[in-house]
């Protein structure tokens, strides 16, 4: 399915984001992950579980339904499953058969985030999450925010593809976080198994737009703009800002330190959920972005829904003309698949589109 080879959707063995700590609590949620229907809720000491989300009888969303002590109760018909997935009461007969059960998933709550792994359960290591020392998000001097949770009509892999390639923010951000250098200052890449990062140092350039409208004109900066891509779908990035080492009157001195994370999971074929958080020094300050960078996830969006719907315009499978900018994602692109051939097609759960 494209961008990848015939065959091939998403890695199942890996670990994908189902959404914020923070949103779950006694009522479960419904989710789509990989083609499967999930729901996750709370037990009643508080810890989070994830379930499948269709009731066996009459296929009623369990993620729309209700949660009663530690079981998910079915909405229809009030069917209830622990959640070890074992039916625990058929409120309309006395026996329940041992056959009747709903599948169960490995999930952890890591950093703000809850985490499902959709492949074998065996190998759902939990050393495998995203390093939160790594990533920025345990430094004690950031404060991190959850922010944005959003459905997006498009496939997984165009918001990672958008992701992998930052050049666009001197185009389709230009009026908020983006500079031209962004676009023409050379990218630096490294791999290492599971992970992809990249990096831009800018020197003594104009500031973004929303620094320009904060702090007014006349200064110059320096900016570190990179994205660490842990595979299969979360991104952590990189958005530091420093006045100009040429500056006169505060040379080097930090103006905005940032980290950004973005989460893109797979839901079907032509959807996926997109989790935005962000980490400053200052928690009002994060806040105080939130207006902002609501309308810069948005394009981001709207690029990729468009995209999507070209891509279903031109039949499935356009050509792509690449260029010199597109390498990480190319990169990118490579890693996941080899992570999906090692698995094998036959574990695909899609046709190609």
């Amino acid at each position: 399915m494209y961008p990848f080879s015939e065959g091939s959707f998403a890695v199942r063995n890996g670990w994908y984001v189902a959404g914020f700590s923070a949103d779950l609590g006694s009522e479960p949620i419904a989710r789509t992950i990989l083609g499967m229907p999930v729901a996750l809720y709370r037990k009643a000491d508080g810890t989070a579980v994830a379930v499948g989300g269709r009731c066996p009888h009459r296929n009623f969303p369990l993620g729309k339904s209700c949660v009663k002590g530690d079981d998910i109760v079915c909405g229809y018909h009030g069917i209830a499953f622990g959640p070890d997935g074992k039916c625990t009461d058929i409120p309309s007969q006395k026996v329940v058969p041992g056959s009747y059960q709903i599948p169960t998933y490995p999930l952890v709550e890591h950093g703000m985030w809850l985490w499902i792994w959709p492949g074998d359960p065996e190998n759902a290591d939990p050393a495998k999450l995203p390093d939160l020392e790594a990533i920025g998000y345990a430094d004690p001097t950031m404060h991190a925010v959850p922010m944005f949770t959003h459905e997006v009509a498009c496939r997984y892999q165009l918001l990672n593809d958008n992701l992998l390639d930052l050049s666009h923010l001197a185009f389709l951000h230009a009026s908020s976080i983006g500079n031209l250098e962004n676009a023409t200052v050379p990218e630096e890449t490294s791999q290492e198994p599971g992970i992809l990062r990249s990096r831009r140092y800018i020197k003594d350039a104009p500031p973004i737009p929303s620094l320009r409208e904060r702090m007014g004109e006349g200064f110059r900066v320096d900016q570190v703009v990179g994205m660490d891509f842990y595979l299969p779908g979360f991104h952590a990035g990189i958005g530091d800002h420093f006045y100009s080492a040429s500056d006169p009157d505060r040379p080097g001195e930090a103006i905005q330190i940032s980290r950004v994370f973005h989460a893109v999971t797979p839901a079907t074929p032509t959807s996926c959920y997109y989790f935005f958080g962000l980490a400053s020094l200052d928690r009002s300050e994060a806040e105080a972005r939130r207006a902002r960078l609501a309308d810069v996830i948005d394009e981001d969006i709207f690029a990729s829904v468009e995209i999507e719907k070209m891509i279903g315009l031109m039949g499935g499978a356009p050509d792509e003309l690449m260029i010199k900018s597109d390498r990480n994602a190319v990169l990118g692109r490579r890693m996941l698949q080899a992570m999906m051939d090692a698995e094998g097609e036959e574990e695909e759960p899609f046709a190609a589109a």
